[in-house]
């Protein structure tokens, strides 16, 4: 695997919660940089020495709701 994605939603509760693409792995954290941090550790946890993947991608998404 070169490439592994994490969609990344702001949680109801504050901070953020990311969710791999097609691997569990699900990680949370306060705030973008910790995000990053939580997200390189999760992902050397999951994957053996050699099977890492060379990019990780993190989709940033916001729900915003609009009155009519």
């Amino acid at each position: 695997m070169s490439e592994i994605h994490f969609i990344v939603e702001e949680a109801p509760e504050g901070g953020y919660v990311a969710r791999a693409v097609g691997v569990d792995i699900v990680t949370e954290a306060d705030d973008l940089p910790s995000l990053h941090a939580q997200v390189r550790d999760a992902v050397h946890c999951h994957f053996d020495e050699g099977k890492l993947p060379g990019l990780i991608r993190l989709h940033i998404t916001r729900e915003e709701v609009l009155t009519a």
